[in-house]
């Protein structure tokens, strides 16, 4: 593959790093050309650096025409731009030409003119427009993606990469003592500093109002400010006014940053807006601890309590209180920037940077390639984007197994919020009750799948039957092949929901498939005997739990202490459970007065289970408890039980968590989708919710405790789960029923 990229020439801070380090890397792997609409320092300094450069400075019409034969001559697969300049141009090629065209996003483009309306209105307007037509976005942070998302650009065409620095380059700073003493500030002093442009989107009059209220409690704390910009005079008069003017270095700006992090105590970023800011990860680099406002993606590397410090952007007391904490405790800044310097050397490296481009790259023209305006890829349907981690999970493990059969399949989910869901997957939302939408999908999509929970059953409502079972009618209407995935089936109590069922079932579903052999008997009831159904397992056990960071940020952000021994409790509400709350706590403080156990609550769906973990932390008197309030994303809700020693649940998908991370359950059955999947994992510690006394529970946690209670058989089931995934790729081969396919 050939790539040529555009920018303006006259890029700096994160930009010009991003792209002159991106090139210098991927310069040894594939033919590329950089394109500087501008000759300076940063064509210069390319050049330098062993880059291709072209510098072209003519009017807009003749450097259009000098694109267009560079591009025809030179055959070059992808043009790749970064900038709003950049963009314009590529956004022209793309109208004229055959070519993949792509943008790195580096920060919120509508802010890039903030504090210069002139040409916000005018560069802005264009850029923004000029985004639009693109063919694929590239994001320095998830949180740009999921901001592009807020947006309306699709998710499919929005790819993240991570900014990497050499950590095998040596370190040629100058020693801490001669660095400071350049500035008047002593070695004894601990220095905080922050290195970045001095522009109003940097926030650093709130850095400077902090630091002057953090050093009125601490003598030694010192600040040095490196960088230059149109807010320099302003900033220094706002020094004058905090009354710690003495104590505020401003360095203008340097170019030994080496010996700049070597120096500095606590590394400090109070940006309003970011995507991923090179100064974070060279100052993980160096091993400062870090303090940074919770923008962009700086969470990727920094994890609140972890790897370094966050705060709101503009809190200037929390940032006061940061300061503080860690410039009277130099224990606590080594570990939090040893922790940064670990993480930043297994993710944000030079060849994960270099070689995610290219993933990027092989990626876009292999979709350009793709066969277009033909039935393709899937549409899924459960109950997604309800706030349930549960089910949000199945979806996810549905996704993820249908990106192995093929990984660029279009897939389409209908969800109750389709941006949020757009953000935790790479898929198209389409919301649940959107009539037009549902149809467009399945009209495009070559397989519909009903995907797992209990979506057939009629508990809940007769509504929620029909209007799954109509889904499923509307799909084979569009000619899509239909399945369900690892599914529960039942409770269907009324006589107009059994007859349903089976009329749509039996004529228009090609392949069911099972999470347990309980739901098999539920169809064979309702007279459903036409599609071929085999019994595997819940989709949601193959999931793997998020990085430990992010999980350990969890505990921390929940002032819970991460390295206790804890028994977890999923609760939620039902008819009976008030009766059972007295029982809960009782058992909670068994485990803590017997085993040492603390007590956390573990909502799966935040919405309602949380007022019934607070009735019964109420109930447990002085025994430890805390409470998982925070939890984002299902894969941090399986971090977090995995962790534990133990987990009493009503939840499904909390005890399908623990059964795949092998984590001791006991199971407070509130329906019969739960016993099912606890028997077919080989779990005795279960009973009805109404049997859930506290005589039971301690009995229970005295057996898993002491070994005769194992985790059950979920290493099996994982195995059975593999079958879901091999009888949705069959449908997509165009095998409707097992029997064909064998043949």
């Amino acid at each position: 593959m050939k790539v040529i990229h555009l920018i303006s020439g006259g890029d700096v801070g994160g930009a010009k790093t991003h792209v002159h380090t991106l090139l210098k890397e991927l310069s040894r792997e594939i033919p590329v050309l950089l394109v500087c609409f501008k000759a300076g320092d940063f064509a210069e300094e390319a050049v330098k650096l062993g880059i291709n450069v072209l510098v072209v400075e003519d009017g807009f019409f003749e450097t259009l025409k000098k694109l267009d034969r560079l591009i025809e001559e030179g055959g070059y697969d992808i043009v790749h731009c970064h900038g709003s300049k950049a963009n314009m141009y590529g956004a022209i090629i793309k109208l004229r030409r055959r070519v993949c065209v792509i943008t790195t996003v580096h920060s919120d483009y509508r802010l890039d003119y903030l504090g210069r309306p002139l040409r916000r209105l005018t560069f802005g307007v264009i850029n923004t427009l000029a985004l639009r037509m693109l063919d694929y976005r590239i994001c320095v942070s998830d949180h740009m993606k999921k901001l592009l998302i807020d947006r309306g650009f699709l998710p499919e065409g929005i790819f993240v990469i991570r900014n990497g620095v050499d950590h095998s380059a040596p370190s040629v700073a100058v020693p801490r003592g001669e660095f400071l003493a350049r500035y008047g500030i002593s070695e004894d002093c601990t220095v905080a500093g922050i290195a970045a442009r001095l522009s109003p989107v940097k926030d650093i009059g709130t850095l400077i109002d902090a630091f002057a209220a953090a050093s009125r409690k601490l003598e030694g704390l010192r600040l040095l400010i490196a960088g230059d910009g149109e807010e320099e005079a302003s900033l220094k008069e706002r020094a004058q006014r905090s009354g710690a003017a003495d104590k505020i270095v401003f360095a203008g700006w340097l170019g030994d940053m080496d010996s700049f992090y070597n120096a500095v105590d606590i590394n400090t970023l109070t940006s309003l807006s970011e995507g991923f800011p090179y100064s974070i990860v060279e100052g993980a680099r160096m091993g400062c601890a870090t303090v940074s406002s919770d923008v962009g993606g700086i969470y990727m590397l920094i994890k609140n309590g972890v790897t370094g410090c966050l705060f709101q952007p503009g809190d200037t007391a929390a940032l006061s209180e940061i300061l503080e904490k860690l410039g009277s405790d130099s224990s606590l800044r080594k570990r939090l920037g040893e922790a940064a310097r670990t993480l930043a050397r297994e993710e944000f490296s030079l060849d994960s940077m270099r070689t995610t481009q290219l993933e990027i790259y092989d990626t876009v023209l292999r979709r350009a390639s793709r066969h277009k305006g033909k039935k393709d890829g899937a549409t899924l349907c459960g109950a997604y984007g309800q706030g349930n981690f549960g089910d949000d999970s199945i979806m996810e493990a549905v996704t993820k197994t249908l990106r192995t059969i093929d990984r660029d399949m279009p897939v389409r989910v209908l969800s109750r919020r389709p941006k949020e869901t757009m953000k935790l997957l790479d898929i198209r939302g389409v919301h649940s009750f959107d009539p037009f939408g549902i149809i467009k999908a399945m009209l495009r999509s070559k397989l519909y799948i009903s995907g797992g929970g209990t979506l057939i059953q009629d508990v809940t409502s007769l509504r929620s039957l029909a209007y799954y079972l109509l889904n499923i009618m509307t799909a084979r209407l569009c000619r899509c092949r239909v399945m369900m995935y690892g599914c529960g089936v039942g409770p269907v109590t009324s006589a107009l929901g059994r007859r349903m069922t089976a009329f749509v079932l039996n004529r228009c579903v090609d392949r069911i498939s099972l999470r347990e052999p309980h739901s098999l008997g539920e169809l064979r009831k309702l007279g459903v005997t036409v599609p071929d159904i085999e019994v595997t397992a819940d989709p949601a056990l193959v999931l793997s739990p998020a990085p430990a960071g992010d999980v350990d940020s969890t505990f921390v952000e929940a002032g819970i202490p991460v390295q206790g021994d804890y028994i977890a409790f999923s609760l939620r509400p039902w008819d009976g459970v008030e009766e059972r709350l007295g029982d809960f706590a009782m058992a909670a403080r068994y485990a803590y007065e017997k085993y040492g156990l603390s007590s956390v609550f573990i909502p799966i769906d935040k919405g309602r289970d949380i007022p019934v973990c607070r009735k019964v932390m109420e109930l447990m008197g002085d025994a430890p408890s805390y409470l998982f309030g925070n939890i984002s994303s299902a894969d941090v809700a399986i971090g977090v039980i995995s962790r534990m020693k133990l987990i009493v649940s009503m939840r499904l998908h909390a005890l399908v968590f623990a059964a795949g991370q092998s984590v001791p359950v006991i199971g407070a059955v509130y329906d019969p989708k739960v016993s099912s999947f606890l028997d077919y994992v080989g779990v005795s510690c279960h009973a009805p919710l109404g049997g859930t006394d506290a005589r039971f529970l301690t009995e229970c946690i005295d057996r898993c405790l002491s070994g005769q209670e194992g985790p059950g058989a979920a290493a099996k089931l994982m195995e059975l789960e593999k079958r879901n995934g091999e009888i949705a790729a069959e449908l997509l081969e165009g095998h409707p029923s097992g029997t064909q396919n064998k043949e």
